[in-house]
């Protein structure tokens, strides 16, 4: 064929004329010659802007239509079938077929399949650009024309593929066939894989009686009906189909329930399939409504339909949405001498879990503040008049904004400086040209004080299901700064110790009040006759209290330090031993640098007399350090003299900071991380300046530092031999084009008390499992360089991992880890992967005698009822609280490779959550994800760089 734009091309000869004479080669008979095959099969075509062409069927008087090159193919395989008998198709298909192809239980191999038993239904089968019949096609071209392997994978991509159907005159046919073409047409519906249940419960520890905050969800219905419905004509927009709908809202009592293909209702209709009409207000076109009634879905497959019912509640109950939460407006709390406000809340989600249909009910606050943008621009212009405009960017660029009249939330993603609320524009509801002045006059009666202002720009998202590529209506959004207030709070606001203080008071909130809370939204829905009547058209009802659940007290563990060892008591907290006790492995401070300012040189005197008697009862010999006195408190000059001091005989740097800067402490991280690798301290003069508590301060710092030099403080007893334990967390660079830090901590010795670290960047165009993987096999061969021996069982607790991710782990990032043995000849050993979720909602309560609830103590485990249904999982509440409410951490085991007892699982992760060293006490997760957040943020906040090889067996990044 040729590859100018001729008959049958494309226009000029690129991937359509391959694929023609590919399929053309492979219809030609024996002995038959090209020129024959093309008067043959090919159809008539015209060249029409490039790859467009214009058609006219054979000895026809059809009028030219634009087609594509799908539509080219389709015609060109109706003519070979036309010009080939089926006894001879059968035959050569037989005998000549130049590819072997794809063939399913339905179809035969070849490029054509056989709907029945009969060869005399030959119907043409779909052609995907994904296929494996494409490719082959592709690789036998490229094979006779030396075509580059690229065009071969310009074909990876798939494209839907539709049924064809031959053409019946559909009068013809029953019913019940008539039903079944319509419902080939629709898109195909993916449901969701229905997984079984899994029940995964311990039986280590006491029985406790606790409770959660899940209220039950009863139905009263057996399901919800789901419908298919189809328009004819075909509608591609989703706002006109629901627009058509609804306009029979009296027939279907409600169609809030209809997302563009499928309609759920609460009832059955009297017809398997109900025809309506409705007329198109564009062009007055009749347009026919067939609604197919496809199954039953049962209760428990609905909470995506559930959670929009109630979210209408949250409507009916006066609740505003800010974010993706609903708050009451009304019932603000203010702080006034800060300018916030408090706006109360609750979070709410129905799923299914292991004990049946519940909801996820919690008490949730929103944080404004009663200063708008406007009064941010004032400020900075006033302070800063000069460069006033970069500042007011940085500090409202890529905020969070809402405006009162309406309750919405806005992101600002740009300042329009050349635009003010006098400039004009084109009001879409009215089709009138208005100010924006009049326009909040006229809509909401606000009158705009300040009419030379700037405007700030919103970006608007497509909406949800809109097909890639669309653009919404408008795209961008003006507001007026005057009348937009910041949400949330700003890093400085968050530094303010009375601030957060007297915030305290309203969003801390004790399991009582939280219940109260609870009980609270629970009356509201159950006296709302609104609220009722939404619910009863669904057949729902909410339990009038939260659940009541069984949960495990785990035992207490036992630390050990030096040669002692003591119970880590009920509140899971030993701060008051650490100071007696030595340490399992002190190590000696013989050469180490003190640099300080000239103003801080008597809290660095003060500090260097305290470690040298604060060591000693840890065990540890620490003899005085060099000092250095800095002239100024310029970056550079500390910069020079670490650089100038720092020898291969240093083994620590301590650097006494006048003020909390971050471009400060990142530059001598910068030197003592990668630079002039030596492991590093940094303390703020703040930090040392009161004498009542310098002590204990200076205590915990000697035994941070006593970790960065490669020493051990406690431990705990683990059961399991020739083990490992490995720690993943991620953190997102936002200074680098936001790409991902992996941050990746596995233990090197029986105890889990020596640590090698890593990291790896997550590169554009490089999946961070790769990184992981090399990680991993590097952790491996540190392992057999100290045990001389490969661990037999490796634990892996990957934090930094949401739900939605969590196939992508399982079936992808395990996969790569598991890689890394093959580096190790015939390794395989058992390996169990454990997500960590600490962002939870989900809060459990014990129950008291005298009927309140109250925090459970640390070692609280919950595996069943609240449970993810098809998941193995567990709760652990690792940690204690003094104020608020405790949250416990969620653990969810991805791949048991290793195939311990459930409670065997949950004993050595509770046990991880005692070997912190930078806390004597449980924390919220296992230590090495702790130790791997730390480790990824300090990467990705100041180092932005690898660190060096010689730290990675020391906690440098305490």
């Amino acid at each position: 064929m040729a590859s100018g734009s001729g008959p049958g091309g494309f226009g000029r000869g690129g991937r359509g004329a391959a694929l023609l004479q590919a399929l053309a080669e492979s219809a030609r008979k024996p002995g038959q010659t090209e020129k024959e095959l093309s008067q043959n099969t090919t159809p008539q075509t015209e060249p029409l802007l490039g790859s467009r062409v214009m058609r006219s069927a054979v000895a026809s008087s059809e009028p030219l239509l634009p087609m594509g090159r799908g539509a080219l193919l389709a015609n060109l395989r109706e003519s070979m079938l036309q010009a080939k008998k089926p006894e001879e198709y059968s035959t050569e298909q037989q005998q000549e077929a130049p590819v072997k192809l794809e063939s399913s239980p339905q179809t035969t191999p070849g490029l054509f399949s056989s709907s029945g038993a009969g060869v005399s239904e030959l119907v043409p089968k779909p052609l995907g650009r994904g296929s494996a019949a494409m490719k082959a096609l592709l690789a036998q071209e490229q094979q006779q024309r030396h075509l580059p392997p690229s065009l071969g994978r310009r074909f990876d991509m798939p494209i839907q593929q539709h049924k064809e159907r031959p053409q019946t005159d559909e009068a013809d046919l029953p019913a019940q066939e008539m039903a079944q073409l319509r419902l080939e047409d629709q898109p195909v519906i993916r449901e969701r894989v229905r997984f079984p249940t899994v029940t995964k419960i311990g039986t280590e520890g006491t029985p406790v009686d606790l409770s959660a905050n899940y209220v039950k969800v009863l139905c009263k219905h057996k399901g919800v009906y789901q419908y298919c419905v189809a328009f004819s004509p075909a509608i591609d927009n989703r706002k006109l189909k629901m627009k058509l709908l609804a306009e029979h809202k009296e027939r279907f009592k409600t169609v809030n329930s209809f997302d563009g293909n499928i309609l759920y209702l609460p009832f059955e209709l009297p017809d398997k399939e109900t025809v309506v009409t409705s007329k198109r207000i564009t062009d007055g076109a009749t347009i026919t409504i067939t609604v197919t009634f496809i199954k039953v879905v049962p209760p428990e497959q609905c909470c995506h339909l559930y959670n929009v019912v109630l979210r209408r509640i949250m409507y009916i109950l006066e609740m505003c949405q800010v974010g993706r939460y609903y708050y009451n407006g009304h019932t603000a709390a203010t702080v006034p001498q800060h300018k916030l406000e408090v706006w109360p809340g609750y979070v709410t989600a129905i799923k299914e879990h292991e004990g049946g249909l519940l909801l996820l009910l919690d008490a949730s606050h929103k944080v404004l503040r009663t200063e708008t943008v406007h009064d941010i621009m004032e400020k900075t212009a006033i302070t800063n008049t000069q460069g006033f405009q970069d500042e007011i960017i940085r500090r409202v660029v890529g905020c969070t904004v809402l405006t009162r009249y309406n309750n919405k939330t806005y992101r600002v993603d740009d300042i329009v400086w050349s635009k003010s609320p006098m400039d004009r524009f084109e009001c879409k509801a009215t089709g009138e040209s208005m100010s924006f002045e009049e326009y909040y006059r006229k809509q909401y009666n606000i009158i705009i004080h300040n009419k030379t202002q700037p405007l700030l720009l919103n970006k608007r998202k497509p909406p949800k299901g809109a097909p890639p590529g669309t653009k919404p209506d408008p795209e961008f959004l003006c507001l007026i700064p005057e009348l937009c207030y910041m949400t949330g709070l700003t890093e400085d606001i968050r530094k303010q110790f009375t601030v957060m203080k007297d915030l305290a008071i309203h969003t801390r909130v004790t399991p009582a009040q939280r219940k109260l809370a609870m009980k609270k939204f629970i009356s509201s829905v159950n006296s709302s006759p609104e609220a009722q009547a939404e619910l009863a058209i669904w057949g729902l009802q909410l339990d009038g209290s939260t659940i009541s659940i069984a949960g495990r007290q785990l035992p207490q563990e036992k630390i050990i330090m030096g040669r002692k060892g003591f119970p880590a008591g009920p509140q899971a907290d030993w701060s008051r031993e650490i100071g007696r006790n030595e340490l399992i492995c002190p190590v000696n401070l013989v050469n180490w640098g003190l640099f300080y300012t000239r103003k801080d040189s008597g809290r660095a005197n003060d500090f260097a007399r305290l470690m040298l008697s604060e060591t000693r009862n840890l065990g540890i010999s620490c003899q005085a350090p060099f000092r250095r006195e800095l002239v100024n408190e310029k970056i550079d000059t500390l910069v020079q003299e670490l650089r100038h001091s720092i020898n291969d005989r240093v083994q620590l740097v301590v650097v006494i900071n006048p003020t909390n800067r971050d471009d400060r402490y990142s530059a001598i991280k910068k030197v003592c991380c990668v630079e002039s690798p030596v492991p590093s301290q940094v303390i703020i003069s703040k930090t040392i300046s009161k004498p009542d508590k310098m002590r204990s301060i200076v205590q915990k710092i000697a035994l941070q530092i006593n970790c960065k030099l490669g020493g051990e403080l406690w431990s705990v007893k683990i059961p399991l031999q020739k083990l490992m334990v490995v720690g993943i967390d991620t953190y997102h660079d936002n200074a680098r084009s936001k790409q991902s830090i992996g941050g990746f901590v596995a233990s090197m010795n029986q105890d889990c008390t020596r640590w090698y670290s890593n990291v790896c960047f997550q590169r554009p165009g490089q999946e961070l499992a790769h990184g992981l993987h090399i990680c991993l096999t590097n952790a491996l061969r540190k392992y057999h360089s100290v045990n001389h021996f490969l661990p037999e069982k490796i634990v892996i607790y990957r934090d930094g991992v949401g739900d939605g991710q969590l196939n992508v782990l399982a079936d992808h990032e395990v996969k790569q880890l598991h890689r890394s043995f093959s580096s190790f000849g015939d390794y395989s050993p058992q390996c169990t992967t454990v997500c960590v979720q600490k962002r939870i909602n989900t809060r459990i309560f014990k129950k008291e005698r005298d009927g309140e609830v109250g925090n459970p103590l640390p070692g609280t485990v919950v595996d069943h009822t609240v449970t993810r249904r098809d998941r193995y999982d567990f709760f652990i509440v690792s940690q204690h609280v003094r104020q608020g409410t405790v949250s416990p951490t969620h653990y969810i085991v991805v791949d048991d490779g290793v195939g311990l007892q459930p409670g065997l699982m949950q004993r050595l992760t509770y046990k991880m959550t005692h070997l912190y060293y930078n806390w004597p006490g449980t924390v919220r997760v296992p230590a090495p994800c702790q130790y791997a957040h730390k480790l990824a943020y300090l990467v990705g906040e100041s180092i932005h760089k690898e660190p060096a090889e010689c730290l990675s067996d020391r906690l440098f990044f305490l």
